[in-house]
């Protein structure tokens, strides 16, 4: 049920967390963990804490970059406490959970580092923004206990839904996203209304736009199509 679920950390400081969040995710059934340029790893120390979920840490995957660990997922959760200068559509851990056991496709509930969690860029490739309702006088999660929250409120879904098998196409993948924003973007430069000199925060606003839409591949075709034939009509 969980095998297209990633749990992606990125720049974890302590190799200690990453064994704990293991070991988090597979007394919840799951088994995926991506790694984003961790200081320490492998070590010991995520070894003996882990706990026995040893077979995670030994398939765990690294990577070098954010955008790489999130080419191939098609629907990507950021798990923050902070508020953002931009609103980004929130969900609860209960709301993640139910969305992402929709999918039959790779998605990736994206987890930032200890001291300062995911940064507003890293955030822009995210569909949607994953808050614990903490208390508001003391919002700081170990990000073990936070991966935590969240995979059992996956378990939960997944105990009541059983198996299901969404009849809608799953969203595009992130890298696909990625090439719609470059091809925006340039389209914007080449008709004059976005001044790459000060592009202020118009590109993240349609970021922000386009994430929540979910496309499917029909759907980033018209839209690469249009400004396909908008660069070639201005030429």
């Amino acid at each position: 049920m969980f095998d297209n679920i990633n749990i992606v950390l990125v720049g974890i400081t302590h190799p200690g967390n990453i064994g704990a969040a293991a070991r988090a995710m597979k007394t919840m059934g799951l088994s995926k963990m991506r790694l984003v340029q961790p200081k320490q790893f492998p070590n010991a120390d995520a070894t003996a804490r882990a706990c026995g979920a040893d077979d995670i840490l030994f398939n765990v995957q690294v990577f070098d970059s954010y955008e790489e660990s999130l080419q191939d997922c098609h629907l990507v959760f950021g798990a923050s406490a902070r508020q953002r200068m931009i609103a980004w559509p929130v969900l609860t851990p209960k709301a993640c959970a139910e969305q992402a056991l929709q999918l039959q496709a790779p998605i990736a509930i994206v987890f930032g580092r200890e001291n300062s969690g995911l940064t507003n860029k890293e955030l822009e490739h995210c569909n949607y923004l994953v808050q614990i309702p903490t208390d508001n006088t003391f919002s700081s999660l170990n990000v073990a206990a936070a991966v935590q929250v969240i995979t059992y409120e996956l378990r939960m879904e997944e105990l009541k839904q059983g198996n299901f098998d969404s009849p809608l196409p799953p969203p595009v993948s992130a890298e696909s996203m990625e090439q719609l924003y470059q091809h925006l973007e340039q389209t914007l430069i080449d008709i004059k209304f976005l001044n790459p000199n000060h592009p202020r925060l118009l590109m993240r606003r349609l970021r922000r736009l386009f994430n929540r839409t979910q496309l499917v591949d029909s759907e980033i075709n018209i839209l690469r199509g249009i400004l396909t034939a908008t660069q070639e009509n201005i030429k």
